[in-house]
């Protein structure tokens, strides 16, 4: 597919009473410029002969969970991805995962459930920030290549090179130039991943208008979570439609065969965190490792003298629980 179509995307302005100007709608086009590509989708299953399974394949009825089922479920799929991460280390895999989605869905509440209970050192969490001038001159795709996994290895990607597709399209950080590039090398770039070895998972995260505008005003009132809030997700709130438009162009041209896009319904955050993880658990066969019985050795015998307290800074009791 062309990207040489697409009209130019430019960030809005503001006049001379400091109002923004709306910008004129845009359409990503098809080589022939003659069809939008968000209703062709040319790049999925049309072109590889693959068809996607329904919605409703393999499913029976949703088991129904209260709270406490879901506690107990969630400490059962923990200890299924402490087994994963034991046959990653043993078949030597290198896994990643990749989370986006909008802004409150809960990528990372749910990268922090798979990662709670496993090794740091095998399952590493990497959320990337604002590109340093020195990275801004670089390869797009260069400082996420850094983070990728050696064997046996899991990344979880706290958003990731989809960064370009999305935020920078839309907030105008990046060229259109830039974006055309990354639009028709990103498919190329997950090719070569795939070819290297590495298993590579992309989970979006999807949640609703009513939902996300729940979330927010909640993030208002909490002081745990006001540091959540900038000026960049209040003003992607508003642009909730130009977001909408760049996740189905992003989708028509990555969301192929050899890495297709999972999407996960994240209205319920509970309900989306057991699902992705048990999904997550089914797209890479694992066996439990053997371990040998651990037989803790005896301690030394010989006398020792603690010195005294008062030789020592110790941290006030405040506290007594139980």
């Amino acid at each position: 597919m062309a990207v040489k179509d697409i009209h130019h995307r430019t960030p809005r302005t503001s006049d001379s009473g400091g109002r923004i100007r709306p910008r004129p709608r845009r359409t990503l086009q098809g080589p022939s410029g003659d069809q939008p590509v968000r209703y062709r989708r040319l790049m999925t299953a049309a072109e590889s002969g693959w068809d996607r399974p329904p919605l409703d394949a393999h499913l029976g009825e949703p088991r129904r969970l209260g709270k406490g089922g879901y506690e107990k479920e969630l400490e059962r799929l923990q200890v299924e991805l402490v087994r994963l991460q034991d046959w990653i280390v043993h078949g030597r895999l290198k896994v990643v995962v990749v989370f986006e989605g909008r802004d409150t869905a809960g990528k990372g509440g749910t990268i922090k459930r798979i990662a709670e209970k496993t090794n740091p050192r095998v399952v590493r969490t990497v959320a990337l920030g604002t590109p340093t001038e020195r990275e801004r001159t670089q390869w797009y795709f260069q400082r996420y290549v850094a983070h990728l996994p050696a064997a046996g290895e899991m990344v979880l990607f706290d958003r990731s090179w989809y960064n370009r597709a999305g935020v920078e399209r839309v907030m105008g950080f990046c060229t259109q130039a830039e974006y055309e590039e990354f639009m028709r090398t990103c498919p190329q770039f997950e090719r070569d991943l795939l070819r290297s070895g590495i298993i590579l998972i992309k989970y979006w995260l999807s949640v609703s208008d009513d939902e996300q505008e729940r979330r927010f005003k909640a993030r208002l009132t909490d002081p745990a979570k006001q540091w959540k809030l900038s000026g960049m997700d209040l003003e992607a709130r508003r642009r909730w439609v130009d977001y909408a438009e760049a996740k189905d162009d992003m989708f028509a041209y990555t969301d192929t065969r050899g890495s297709p896009w999972y999407v996960v319904e994240a209205d319920d955050k509970r309900t989306m965190r057991l699902n992705l993880i048990s999904h997550l658990l089914s797209l890479i066969p694992y066996e439990a490792i053997p371990h040998e019985k651990i037989k803790l050795p005896p301690r030394q015998s010989r006398a020792y003298v603690r010195p005294p307290q008062r030789d020592h800074n110790f941290v006030p009791v405040r506290y007594q629980v139980g």
